[in-house]
């Protein structure tokens, strides 16, 4: 892409609730982008209002659609009468339209708002988490499942790209890695409620299996009523920001990202533009590459505890430590990213973190505890590499289109990856499961591979967008060097002039860590 390609794709006016700020305003009061109090207030205001909606909208979203692994403790199979792959094929029938329906969801977001669409679908995917609890026979699972799917199928992207449009690339690492690991949340919050809701196992009749669906339904329902009011906007649509707040953020992404032009109208046209870019075709295997591993883990991780000998109650109070170590760990890589300003190696030290749990338990069958311990390496690898490519991905994407479609791209491509993920631990391959640990493995190192791909495509574009940025006569711009440098992962370009020797060090770090693993 040249650099007048880049400019054009980005220099779209905000037309939608800005008609009283001009360019004028924006360049008159760039002065005050110098006041960091200004900025930190500014930021905490944004935190505070856009932030905790939509991680407690994704926190329930991934509660109701992994609590099936919980439920599966307490007799669902038995009382459903599934036999061999049944329960696999529940679990794989959501990705069908979870997949589907992603890019048309964030297209529809833009014309109905983020708090109106996100609401209203979290209610129905609530409802459908109900009509699970009182299903009598295979065939209702299956119908509750393809409906659950198809009303999260825009929850993930659309919050992505709501997040996206409010924070710039050296403040996102930390906000999309405490969003993106409400999963981690929900598997240890899933298992503490299920241990609690499993105790009215024969209330009113009813199994346990059934009372942590309609429960954790019920309380999704009313949540989304209380979120239809509390969900943020896009920056030009939103009222709870002054004039002067609005100017002060709206001309500090248009330094790096260009400006937002949501009022482009849509064209599938646009939409092949975006979905051929290689840049956005890696970034769907980045994320497939940790979806597998990822949700190989949400669903199988209680019954992977089981067979190290614990009983029902202590199975789900046992997946809570790992869930919230990853939740801490990703708090930490996503901060520690941030103030590097770079990703690349962040993800890929996360990758081998889980690789490393995985090795793990692929070899040691007779140390239970040396086992539990690594699931805590996978839970935090993979759910702290997850927020990290994303962010990386999703914060190099200038304007509404590009992100929306985009964003769209890499979780709805990912998340082909659930439907491996579903026939990864299966029974038969019980209680070892070397098939499904090889598998994850596999696809960790597809993404690594995949990474390493993005990472040469977007060096190879920055170098062409400083040698067109020069012969323009524009090499001393200051938002030029942001977006070369920015894209390419980092405003140290020297960092990657020393990439080689950073990995060599944790490399021979994380091959300490296996071998003392390995020892004990």
């Amino acid at each position: 892409m040249s650099f007048k390609e880049f400019s054009n794709d980005t220099s779209l006016s905000y037309n939608q609730g800005l008609n009283d700020i001009d360019n004028g305003e924006l360049r008159d009061y760039s002065s005050q982008r110098h006041s960091d109090t200004t900025q930190r207030k500014l930021l905490a205001k944004i935190d505070l209002r856009v932030v905790p909606g939509v991680c407690v909208l994704f926190f329930l979203a991934f509660l109701d659609r992994v609590n099936i692994g919980n439920a599966a403790i307490f007799s669902l199979a038995k009382d459903l009468k599934l036999s061999g792959l049944q329960f696999n094929i529940a679990l794989a029938i959501f990705f069908v339209p979870y997949v589907v329906f992603e890019i048309p969801s964030n297209i529809l977001i833009r014309r109905f708002t983020p708090r109106v669409w996100l609401s209203v679908s979290m209610f129905l995917f609530g409802l459908a988490t109900i009509f699970q609890g009182v299903v009598s026979n295979y065939s209702g699972l299956l119908a509750c499942r393809f409906f659950l799917g198809l009303f999260e199928a825009g929850i993930f992207p659309g919050c992505i790209y709501l997040l996206g449009m409010w924070y710039t690339r050296e403040e996102a690492g930390l906000r999309f890695a405490f969003f993106s690991n409400t999963t981690a949340l929900a598997v240890a919050f899933g298992g503490l409620l299920a241990s609690a809701i499993g105790t009215m196992d024969g209330l009113r009749g009813y199994h346990g299996w059934r009372w942590i669906f309609i429960i954790e339904g019920c309380l999704t329902c009313v949540v989304a009523g209380v979120l239809y009011f509390c969900i943020s906007s896009f920056p030009e649509q939103v009222d709870w920001l002054s004039k002067d707040e609005k100017v002060l953020l709206l001309e500090k992404l248009r330094r790096e990202q260009g400006n937002s032009a949501i009022e482009e109208p849509f064209s599938w046209k646009a939409v092949g533009e975006v979905l051929i870019d290689p840049q956005v075709l890696l970034a769907g295997f980045m994320f497939m590459g940790l979806i597998v591993p990822g949700y190989g883990y949400a669903y199988s991780a209680p019954t992977v505890i089981r067979t190290l000998g614990y009983g029902r109650i202590q199975t789900q109070l046992h997946s809570i430590p790992p869930a919230a170590c990853a939740l801490i760990f990703s708090l930490l890589v996503g901060y520690c990213s941030d103030r590097a300003k770079h990703r690349f190696l962040f993800a890929l030290g996360c990758m081998w973190v889980a690789i490393a749990g995985l090795g793990t338990l692929l070899n040691i069958h007779d140390k239970h505890k040396v086992e539990y311990a690594a699931l805590f390496l996978v839970s935090m690898g993979v759910f702290s590499a997850i927020p990290i490519i994303i962010c990386w991905f999703n914060l190099n994407l200038a304007g509404h289109r590009r992100r929306s479609i985009g964003s769209a791209w890499q979780i709805g491509f990912g998340n082909l990856g659930g439907f491996v993920a579903t026939f990864t631990f299966t029974t038969s391959d019980a209680p070892y499961y070397h098939t499904g640990y090889s598998i994850c493995m596999g696809f960790i190192c597809l993404s690594a591979v995949a990474s390493l791909l993005y990472l040469v495509v977007i060096w190879k574009r920055n170098l062409q967008q400083k040698r067109d940025t020069k012969a323009a006569g524009l090499e001393a711009s200051g938002a030029a060097h942001t977006v070369a440098n920015y894209q390419y992962g980092t405003e140290r370009p020297e960092l990657y002039d020393h990439w080689q020797s950073g990995w060599q060090v944790l490399s021979q770090g994380m091959a300490t860590v296996w071998s003392s693993t390995i020892s004990d």
